[in-house]
């Protein structure tokens, strides 16, 4: 207040309107895994959760794709997860060398096709400086002063997404249930589970029985999981070359044109390479165009090996599609953010196709989903992803792990809570130290019930009048006792009715007598 002891003419200022409550972002995933690289302008990336907007900004700072390494073997034994060839009498099997199995990269690239926006990528190790693969190990997400407590520091995600994990198999099961713990006690994020992948020596229910029986008991409502991986096709035509695949390759090709491809290619590349190293001993490498040579050469190469060869296609068909078989989480998390952006947050994710999917690896029954949607003992719900003719791949499921409690069975229900939580929590910061008397508690009911008023009028609460849809209480003898006050706490009441998902439709049919 101005000190009215010059005359003259002053102007005060009164604030017409409270503060207002302000609606939190709802879908920031956190990716947690490995990438090419992890670097911008010159520092380092590892261990900084760092926030995208696009994919183009992913490839910037973070790089390219794994280049996996695929081995050919005569189906002996059929190795869990190989892709069987029929050559000639002889049948082989495609699968992935040891350490050479990881999902981050293509991962993102399915979040962004499925809706993504911004993200937070957190780099955990790179592959770019790793020749023969990198091996997954749980201790990189789990260990003291790791990813888990490094996001504690970070604010901005909402949703906590590590596609990479799942390749440790049952350990990955030891890292989830660290997963809900932390996101029960940031209380603002909720996670996005994997199921280990299907193959021909575990079925369907043995997969969920198995995850249901590690995944704990603990902060449950905190995360969802689903199952099954998904048939992508992310992985283009030509991003799989000889490269890729081992130096037996010419082994497995038609005799004459194809073989002689091969050796004409090895005695090419071979001089190359010499003559790459002694002119790397005189001169910069930018200097001379024999790298870019050596780039010809090997695209060259590739193509004639498809024009000659049917088994050179048909092998790297069948480790494209090895390549391209995906865990759902990232396209769940995209899924999330297009939800969020379209419908709200109150919206069930569900009942909504994915984009770049094929189709699930294995197809769940309408009867096979009993075992996964309900589970009367655990209550560990596995929401499934189905296919469904003329529509596409469809999520068919919106429980959370909780999935036989009242309160937490849904996962909108679960992150419109958090939403309302976090945004009044935001709201309310500014009336930290404000005198505990009734004037401030007028503006903070005011506050919160303008900002639940504008949430119902969105249908995010259900109710036919504002009344019925959501409650604040505050003040003495209401929420506070004297002891209350002095002890400097002022404590608010608020009750909301959130909208739950119609998951069980029920139509009656009953005839009736003629009329006329």
């Amino acid at each position: 207040m101005p000190e009215y002891k010059t005359p003259g003419v002053y102007i005060n200022e009164v604030a017409a309107f409270p503060n207002s409550a302000v609606v939190v972002e709802t879908a920031v995933p956190a990716f947690i895994g490995y990438t090419f690289k992890a670097e911008r302008n010159g520092n380092s990336l590892i261990g900084l959760p760092t926030r995208i907007n696009s994919f183009a900004e992913y490839v910037e700072s973070f790089g390219g794709a794994f280049s996996p390494k695929f081995k050919i073997e005569e189906d002996k034994v059929h190795p869990p997860g190989a892709s069987s060839i029929k050559i000639g009498a002889a049948t082989i099997n495609v699968s992935f060398e040891a350490h050479n199995e990881l999902y981050f990269y293509n991962s993102i690239r399915l979040f962004y096709a499925n809706g993504g926006s911004s993200c937070i990528i957190l780099a955990v190790d790179t592959y770019g400086d790793k020749q023969n693969g990198l091996e997954v190990k749980a201790s990189d997400f789990t260990k003291a002063g790791g990813p888990l407590e490094i996001l504690k520091k970070t604010q901005e995600p909402t949703l906590i997404v590590i596609p990479d994990v799942v390749k440790l198999n049952e350990e990955a099961y030891a890292v989830y249930p660290q997963v809900l713990v932390h996101c029960s006690s940031m209380q603002d994020r909720f996670a996005i589970f994997d199921l280990q992948k299907h193959d021909e020596t575990l079925n369907p229910e043995e997969v969920a029985a198995d995850f249901r029986s590690r995944i704990g008991d603990h902060f449950l409502n905190y995360g969802a999981a689903y199952y099954p991986w998904l048939n992508t096709n992310v992985v283009d035509d030509d991003e799989l070359t000889f490269e890729n695949l081992p130096d037996t390759l010419s082994d497995y090709l038609e005799d004459g044109e194809p073989k002689k491809i091969c050796q004409d290619y090895a005695v090419e590349f071979a001089g190359l390479k010499y003559l790459i190293k002694q002119r790397e001993s005189q001169v910069k490498q930018s200097d001379y165009a024999f790298p870019d040579q050596l780039i010809s050469l090997k695209k060259n190469h590739h193509l004639a090996l498809k024009s000659a060869s049917s088994n050179y296609k048909a092998i790297l068909q069948h480790a494209r599609f090895l390549a391209n078989q995906l865990p759902p989480s990232a396209a769940i998390a995209g899924m999330y953010t297009m939800v969020d952006s379209t419908r709200g947050v109150w919206k069930a994710p569900a009942n909504c196709s994915l984009n770049e999917v094929v189709s699930p690896i294995v197809n769940i029954s309408n009867e096979a989903q009993v075992f996964f949607n309900v589970d009367p003992e655990t209550g560990k719900s596995i929401n499934v992803i189905r296919p469904f003719e003329g529509l596409g791949t469809l999520v068919w499921g919106a429980r959370t792990l909780d999935g036989n409690s009242d309160d937490w069975k849904y996962i909108n229900v679960r992150r419109t809570l958090i939403m309302i939580e976090q945004s009044i929590k935001a709201a309310t910061r500014a009336y930290v130290f404000e005198p505990n008397d009734a004037n401030t508690w007028i503006t903070v009911k005011s506050m919160i019930d303008n900002f639940l008023f504008n949430l119902w009028k969105q249908g995010a609460l259900a109710g036919a009048v504002p009344e019925q849809a959501y409650d604040v209480q505050i003040g003495l003898g209401s929420t506070m006792t004297a002891n209350d006050i002095l002890d400097g706490k002022m404590l608010v009441c608020v009750k909301v009715a959130i909208v739950r998902p119609a998951e069980f439709i029920v139509i009656t049919f009953q005839q009736q007598l003629q009329q006329s």
